[in-house]
């Protein structure tokens, strides 16, 4: 990838505008998962270490442009103090008089954390006066948070225009990894696309053909395609108003020599609940009444075997109904062969996606992957084939200098 990072940047004693993404999942001030924070401290390290004065830059939650107590970022200053093993101060503000105050006291190594860019609504309308408030800040401009990369906001894309730009440690992870994996990936590549609905995901299928040897399709969309192909799916899950478009997808796949892998089998039962009463049948004779809610063994088999020969595999979205006990098997199954065979050495595997890691993380095999990305939205986008703001205002100034 064509940008500069942290270590093209002299840092000893400059002042650095860090864009991290600390969104994360807290309720009544509890963070429930820190591996958005955990996965920032080699950053933090490296700026640190090297005398930067780190300016950390965040949003959190949906707040309407302007300061709401329950979006504040104070109470994350003593979560990131512990994960993070150094002192954090905290500025009320992330621009104006409060804002400056903070930041001039910064000594070389200190870290400082900046209130919700979104209480201001020129954060989100990447608007030219805001992110010259933030820029006044700070010498240089890190960008650490792919999670936010398809926002054309101040922060993700206007400050790259403004002062010199770089990635992060965890931004150069995420774009190394997903470049390795679509762009210029060891072959064969398979994808593992799961998830309700195709309506949400027609543009990453359509990039996907054109870029993967192997589609695995599960979830509801997969009963869509098989709808598509003329079998009835009972009570299960599918977009009655989407087969053509199903059936476009798998024209664009046969043009592209790119093998479509349905479900052949799969657990059915009536209810949409754990443990219930439930029978494994083929797709093309699912019971009256009944509804598709997981993979079955036979198709595992056949996925265990495609996968055999592949070197790289993408994973987005689980195979069934995987928070429901027993109808998280497959995607369990699966996970775990394709854990086994990254721990082998046999394929690369990525993964991303909110469903997607508490999914791998509930099979046990998030850990042996080669890369699980912090993204939801920014990884669906790029597996799209879409241009994402942030990435590209990085790439436009290492052209440009």
């Amino acid at each position: 990838m064509n940008f500069k990072t942290l270590r093209d940047f002299d840092l000893n004693g400059k002042t650095v505008l860090l864009r991290a993404d600390l969104n994360v999942p807290a309720k009544a001030g509890k963070v429930s998962d820190t591996t958005r924070i955990d996965r920032l401290k080699p950053t933090i390290d490296y700026l640190t270490g090297h005398k930067a004065r780190v300016v950390v830059l965040s949003h959190f939650g949906r707040p309407k442009a302007k300061p709401e107590p329950e979006f504040s970022l104070a109470f994350l200053v003593p979560v990131l103090k512990d994960r993070w093993g150094c002192p954090i101060a905290f500025a009320a503000d992330c621009i104006g008089e409060v804002a400056q105050k903070a930041v001039a006291a910064l000594k070389p190594g200190d870290v400082c954390l900046l209130e919700n860019l979104r209480f201001h609504k020129g954060e989100e309308d990447n608007d030219a006066a805001f992110t010259k408030n933030l820029a006044a800040l700070g010498n240089i401009y890190i960008n650490d948070a792919f999670s936010a990369a398809h926002r054309a906001h101040a922060s993700t894309e206007g400050l790259a225009h403004i002062l010199p730009a770089g990635a992060g440690l965890l931004m150069e992870a995420e774009l190394n990894a997903l470049s390795s994996a679509l762009e210029k990936p060891q072959r064969p590549v398979a994808a593992i696309v799961g998830g309700a609905k195709i309506s949400t995901k027609l543009d990453l299928l359509g990039n996907l053909v054109k870029k993967v040897d192997f589609l695995i399709l599960g979830g509801g969309m997969a009963n869509t395609f098989i709808a598509a192909q003329g079998v009835d799916v009972k009570k299960s899950l599918a977009e009655k108003d989407m087969l053509d478009q199903a059936r476009a997808i798998m024209d664009k796949a046969k043009t592209a020599n790119c093998t479509m892998l349905l479900p052949v089998d799969g657990v059915a039962a009536t209810a949409f609940e754990a443990n219930a009463p439930h029978t494994t049948c083929a797709m093309t004779a699912i019971p009256d009444n009944h509804m598709v809610l997981d993979v079955g063994p036979q198709t595992i088999t056949q996925l265990q075997k495609a996968l055999s020969s592949c070197k790289t595999v993408v994973w987005n979205g689980p195979l069934g109904a995987f928070e429901l006990t027993p109808f998280d098997k497959g995607t369990i199954d699966l996970a775990s062969f394709v854990a086994q065979q990254t721990k082998a050495g046999k394929i690369i595997s990525v993964a991303g996606g909110g469903d997607t890691v508490a999914a791998l993380e509930q099979a046990g095999a998030a850990e042996n992957f080669s890369y699980i990305s912090t993204a939801g939205g920014a990884f669906l986008e790029w597996m799209e084939g879409k241009t994402l703001p942030g990435v590209a205002a990085l790439i436009k100034y290492r052209t440009a200098a």
